[in-house]
C-alpha cells in the first residue's frame, strides 16, 4: 500500500508561484495601463486626430462644392435651353382663371416660348417637369381646338408639336358662323314662351348679344387683317 505521502498532488502553475522558465517575457509587460500613458504618446495621438478631421472637412467641403457646381450647371443648362419659363407659366396661369383646363394650357404657353421647330412630347414634359401621359393629354386637347400643330422631320422618328400661326384669329373666324347661327336658335326658344314674360326677354337679350358679336368680331377680324397688312 502505499502511504498518503506517496499520493499525486494538485498540479501547480508555474505562473503562480513565480518560477516561470527563464526567458519566458510576461505578457502584461511593457502594456500601458489607463492613464499610464506618456505626454509625448498623448501629443502624437492629438496631433493624428486633428489631422484625420481636417482631411475629413476638406474632403467633405470638396463634394459639397462640387455638388454646388454641377447643380448651378445643371441649372444654367435648363434656363438656355428652356428660355421665358417663368412668363410662360403666368400666362398660363392666367388662362387657367379664365376656365382654360390647367395642363393645356401650360403645354400652349411652353409651345409659345419653345424654339424654331417646337418641341417633342418627352422635351415638353422634361420642361414642364411632368409625365408623358399628362403632355399626351393636353396635347391632344390643343389640336382639337387647333391652337398647336404636330410635325415630323426627315430622318426623327419623334414627332415634334408647334403653336400655331394666329391660331386666335383662326378660331374667331371660325367661330363666326357659330354666334350667327346661336342667335337663331335663340330667337325661336324666345318664340316659343310668349305667355312667359321672363323666358322670353332671357331669350330675345341672349339672341341680340350673339348678333351683337358676330357682327363686332367680323370688325375686330377686318381691323387686325388691316393692321397687319401695315406693318
Amino acid at each position: 500500500m502505499r502511504d498518503d505521502g506517496d499520493r499525486d498532488g494538485p498540479d501547480v502553475d508555474a505562473a503562480s508561484t513565480g518560477d516561470a522558465e527563464p526567458g519566458a517575457e510576461d505578457p502584461s509587460a511593457g502594456a500601458e495601463t489607463p492613464g499610464s500613458a506618456t505626454p509625448d504618446a498623448v501629443a502624437r495621438g492629438a496631433r493624428t486626430a486633428i489631422s484625420s478631421a481636417s482631411a475629413s472637412a476638406s474632403a467633405s467641403a470638396s463634394a459639397s462644392s462640387s455638388s454646388s457646381s454641377s447643380a448651378s450647371a445643371s441649372a444654367s443648362e435648363q434656363t438656355e435651353s428652356h428660355r421665358g419659363m417663368e412668363p410662360a407659366e403666368q400666362a398660363a396661369a392666367m388662362m387657367t382663371a379664365a376656365g382654360m383646363p390647367r395642363m393645356p394650357a401650360r403645354v400652349m404657353m411652353a409651345l409659345v416660348a419653345a424654339p424654331e421647330g417646337g418641341y417633342t412630347a418627352a422635351q415638353l414634359g422634361e420642361r414642364l417637369g411632368v409625365s408623358a401621359a399628362a403632355v399626351s393629354g393636353a396635347v391632344r386637347y390643343l389640336q382639337q381646338l387647333h391652337f398647336i400643330q404636330r410635325r415630323s422631320r426627315p430622318g426623327d422618328r419623334r414627332d415634334r408639336y408647334e403653336f400655331v400661326h394666329d391660331p386666335f384669329y383662326s378660331s374667331i373666324v371660325g367661330n363666326m358662323p357659330v354666334y350667327s347661327r346661336l342667335s337663331e336658335y335663340i330667337d325661336d326658344i324666345a318664340s316659343e314662351h310668349d305667355d312667359d314674360q321672363g323666358a322670353h326677354d332671357r331669350a330675345v337679350e341672349l339672341a341680340e348679344f350673339f348678333r351683337f358679336l358676330s357682327v363686332r368680331m367680323l370688325q375686330v377680324v377686318e381691323d387686325w387683317r388691316a393692321r397687319r397688312r401695315e406693318t
